[in-house]
């Protein structure tokens, strides 16, 4: 800024020239004006209040008697520059707005010189006086305007100080939330990794036992021999299938740390409604139609199927008890992109409810179904693999989330 003000007060000998002609002397006031805002700008140390405050004092004193020597030079009470005396306290009031001393400064020298160059020049006391007054007049409504700003602007900053203070105190509430929460979700996890291991031992004594009562029951001739053999490939299959719920629920409840790796999105989403049948099978109707020979992406593949996991389990939430219920999840190309859409045909998201579906702890959800999290997550990790997840309503009614993947280039 005094860079740019010694250039404007160089320059506008320019216009001296213009108004009164060629004077060495007004060009000796512009050059002693100039070189002391340069010389105040190079000294110039922001960091420290008093030097600051010496600042501001020396271009109020600088500026009001540069101006009035120029008005002195260029003929006093006829100078062309004379009526401009009350404005040039407006003027660093405009400059430096944050202090009080700057036009104060500048008042008191403008009224003191328009009221000498009156009397100098011959002109009464009541010009002089009036001249006074009226500099006195602008002086107290720059000194109204400028205390006016500083209120706003401590307003702004106490305004400023408190909502970085708030958002400070919000973000901390929700990481407490969230740690909370993780800290409750790995307990739980802990626990049914402990559950599922009680579990594996009673059915692998159970599988051995039925292995043997199938040999030793069907060694012998029996006149229901065929319904006791669907009996037990009936029961076999019963048993592979809590088999493969325990593997599953294993493979989700582990905490181990994974890189990221060629991931096939139809195993994926296998994986996932493997496990989400539990909550789906007597609510909806699942289908899938996830290509085998879509792409792979990059990723955590049981991170991913948690993520799927989630979304499904929502959909089962929103499709409780309501009749014809089903749930789509189809898969697709387009471009450099590999798409999943999770679909069902329930009541869809609420307009009020879909700008803030991210929010972290925001559910609509009763408190014994949801914790807000679960979408929130989601999203940030699907957005570690590189890829998106949006959420809209369907135009034939119901809820759709679209998952988005660059295609793995990588991959063998």
């Amino acid at each position: 800024m005094l860079l740019m003000f010694s250039g404007a007060v160089l320059s506008q000998y320019l216009l001296d020239m213009l108004s009164v002609g060629h004077d060495v002397r007004i060009l000796a006031i512009r050059v002693v004006w100039a070189l002391g805002l340069l010389a105040s700008a190079l000294l110039l140390d922001e960091r420290s209040v008093s030097g600051v405050r010496w600042h501001i004092a020396f271009q109020s004193v600088l500026a009001s008697l540069s101006f009035f020597g120029l008005v002195r030079v260029t003929g006093a009470t006829s100078s062309p520059y004379n009526a401009f005396f009350p404005f040039l306290p407006l003027i660093l009031a405009l400059g430096y707005p944050r202090d009080a001393s700057a036009i104060t400064i500048s008042g008191l020298l403008c009224g003191l010189g328009a009221a000498g160059l009156q009397l100098a020049d011959g002109h009464p006391w009541s010009k002089a006086v009036l001249w006074a007054g009226l500099t006195a007049t602008t002086t107290l409504i720059g000194a109204y305007g400028s205390s006016q700003f500083r209120q706003a602007l401590r307003a702004e900053s106490e305004a400023r100080l408190e909502r970085g203070r708030r958002e400070a105190m919000e973000s901390l509430a929700i990481s407490e939330r969230r740690r909370a929460q993780s800290e409750k979700l790995a307990t739980i996890g802990r626990l049914a990794a402990g559950v599922i291991h009680e579990i594996n031992n009673p059915v692998a004594y159970i599988r051995a036992n039925l292995d043997f009562l199938e040999r030793e029951v069907l060694a012998h001739p029996h006149p229901s021999r065929e319904e006791l053999a669907e009996v037990f490939g009936e029961t076999r299959a019963g048993l592979e299938r809590v088999r493969q719920i325990i593997a599953d629920l294993r493979g989700f409840s582990r905490m181990d740390a994974e890189g990221p790796t060629a991931c096939s999105l139809a195993d994926v989403v296998g994986d996932a409604v493997r496990i989400a049948r539990l909550r789906l099978e007597h609510v909806a109707r699942v289908e899938v139609e996830v290509p085998k020979e879509l792409p792979p992406v990059l990723a955590v593949h049981r991170r991913l199927a948690q993520v799927l996991l989630n979304l499904l389990v929502n959909a089962g939430d929103a499709l409780d008890g309501r009749v014809g219920s089903e749930v789509r999840v189809t898969g697709g190309r387009e471009g450099s992109r590999v798409l999943l859409r999770v679909e069902d045909n329930g009541p869809g998201f609420p307009p009020e409810v879909l700008p803030r579906l991210f929010e972290s702890f925001f559910t609509t959800k009763g408190p014994e179904k949801g914790t807000g999290l679960g979408l929130a997550l989601s999203r940030e990790l699907v957005e570690q693999f590189g890829g998106s997840l949006v959420a809209e309503n369907r135009e034939e009614g119901g809820a759709r989330l679209r998952l988005e993947f660059p295609v793995y280039e990588g991959a063998e």
